[in-house]
Order: structure tokens, then C-alpha cells, then sequence
């Protein structure tokens, strides 16, 4: 029920400079993001990577002019020539919010997104490593899915991610279940309307398993995000069914998220990566980790409740 009104918040200017001044937001901000500035950064992405892989998020969207998709970029050719310089490249890659680069735009957006995108996947190949290119609201959809085309002409190893909730999703994952793509397959973090997307938790899942069913028979690289035990289970019996090795798929998880969960997967011999955001611009991922679990915004009421 507070689902939909958090994710209205995570778009809203009032709502943002409101939690922005709580004095005790920032604790709970910690828990999820990894901090401010690449330096702050770069010590839990050693730390993880010591046992899991990690995929880092330079955290901003929507932006609204040139300068500013180009200073994103800049953050992560810097990003990207750090994880080179620490030997961390073998173990992480980067994820990219293509609106954080200029996809929507006025004039051009997604010739400039294509453009920028092109650059940090340069950087990326540099070092060693990969990108993934982050999937927003069901409106960026096509867009994005036509930028991954381009982009995968010269780097074929770009990283695409779906969402099960999307009715369409099964056929995305049909067209990109081939050998060489790698596919990031999520439940969804945005509001959408029921033209397009299944509303009902149980449909979601039902879509989720069967999505990856998909991706586990077909000749791609299939990365199970979700923190639900049952989906995790299920994905390990597909991968099982499908004939796959622990190297031949992967679990993703958010930072700060069933850490203890992460641990012992990564014991078992699985691939986890864990998905780790950082920068100034964390409000609205912030806000969405809030609608997608509630336990985690009773935690966050708690903190602001008056003491004694």
C-alpha cells in the first residue's frame, strides 16, 4: 500500500530536500550506499571483492543538460581507470543509468547517451572489465534495448538487465537469451501502470521464474538478481536443469541487503555480485529500496521517532 506514494516521493523535489535535512537519514543512507565519493567507495568494494564480485552504480538519473551527462562520464572513466589501477577490475564492472548519461534529452538524448555510453565502455574494455546497462521506468525500455544493439556491435559483452514485472519481458528474454549476452533478469523497482506490467506479487514471481527458465536454457549468461530465497532456489535448480556450472550464471544482490545470504553463496562456491551505489545523488535509489521492502522503511521510522 505505501509503495506507490514512496516511489511518487522518489520523483519529488519537496520530498527530497525534506529527507535530505533529517538529521538521521544518513545512517540508513549508509546501510545501502557505499558513500559520497569514489575514495569512500573503493574500501567495501576491496572488501566484497574478497569473496564476491561487484558491480558499482555512480549513482544519478534524468539528467537535465550536457554538463551534466558529461561530468557522469567523467565519473566513470575515473571509476573504471581506478578499479585498473587496484586490481580490481578482474572482479568488478560498472552499471549505468542510461538517462544518467542523456537519454532523455530534449535535443538528441539518445545519440548522446549512445555516444557517452560508448566512451565508459571504452574505458571498461581498457582495464579488463565490463559495463551493464541499467534498466529504469517501461518507458525507457525500447530506447535502451536499441543503445545495448549499438553499443554490443563493438562490445559484444555489454550487459543488458530486465524486469519480470513488464508483461514483455518474456520476449526480451527470448531475443536475448543467445550466446555472448549477458542478462541481468530483476523483479522491478518502478511504479508502472497495469497496461504494461503485472500489479500482483504472485504474477511477479510467476513471471520471474518463468523469464528464467529462459535465460537458463538459452545461450547467454544469465545474472539471477533477487534477494527472495524461494527465487534463488528455483534459479539453482534451473541452472542444475539446464545443464549450467556455478561459473555459468551468477547471483546479484544490492549492498547493504541479506549480507549474510551473500556470504554463504559466495561459500557455497555460486558467483554473487553485489550491486554497490555510491555518489551524492542517492535519493531516489534510496526511496526505492525504501517501497520494495518494508522492513526496511519501518526501520528507517524508528530512527526518526522521538527518543524516550
Amino acid at each position: 500500500m505505501l509503495r506507490t506514494p514512496l516511489l511518487l516521493a522518489a520523483r519529488s523535489t519537496g520530498c527530497r530536500t525534506l529527507v535530505e535535512r533529517m538529521p538521521l537519514t544518513k545512517g540508513l543512507v549508509d546501510r545501502f550506499v557505499a558513500g559520497s565519493t569514489l575514495e569512500e567507495a573503493l574500501p567495501a568494494v576491496r572488501e566484497l571483492t574478497e569473496d564476491r564480485y561487484v558491480t558499482l552504480d555512480y549513482l544519478g538519473e534524468d539528467v537535465t543538460d550536457e554538463a551534466q551527462a558529461a561530468a557522469t562520464v567523467t565519473a566513470y572513466t575515473r571509476l573504471l581507470g581506478e578499479l585498473g589501477h587496484a586490481g580490481l577490475a578482474g572482479r568488478a564492472e560498472v552499471s549505468v543509468k542510461l538517462s544518467a548519461v542523456g537519454q532523455f534529452l530534449p535535443a538528441d538524448g539518445e545519440k548522446i547517451a549512445l555516444d557517452n555510453a560508448r566512451r565508459i565502455c571504452e574505458a571498461a574494455a581498457a582495464v579488463g572489465t565490463t559495463v551493464t546497462l541499467d534498466m529504469e521506468d517501461h518507458t525507457t525500455v525500447d530506447s535502451t534495448l536499441g543503445i545495448l544493439r549499438e553499443l554490443r556491435v563493438d562490445f559484444p559483452w555489454v550487459g543488458a538487465v530486465l524486469q519480470a514485472y513488464l508483461r514483455r519481458t518474456e520476449a526480451d528474454c527470448r531475443d536475448l537469451a543467445h550466446a555472448g549476452s549477458r542478462v541481468r533478469l530483476c523483479k522491478g523497482a518502478y511504479d508502472e501502470p497495469a497496461s504494461v506490467a503485472y500489479r500482483d506479487k504472485a504474477e511477479v514471481d510467476r513471471s520471474y521464474v518463468r523469464c528464467a527458465k529462459i535465460l537458463m536454457n538459452g545461450e547467454g549468461y544469465p545474472m539471477i538478481a533477487s534477494h527472495d530465497p524461494r527465487m534463488i532456489a528455483i534459479a539453482g535448480r534451473l541452472a542444475e536443469d539446464a545443464g549450467r556450472s556455478p561459473e555459468d550464471y551468477e547471483h546479484q544482490m544490492l549492498y547493504g541487503i541479506r549480507d549474510a545470504e551473500q556470504v554463504r553463496l559466495a561459500a557455497e562456491g555460486r558467483r554473487m555480485r553485489v550491486y554497490v551505489p555510491y555518489g551524492d545523488e542517492w535519493y531516489g535509489y534510496f526511496m526505492r529500496r525504501l517501497a520494495e521492502r518494508p522492513a526496511n522503511l519501518v526501520f528507517f521510522l524508528r530512527a526518526l521517532a522521538p527518543k524516550g
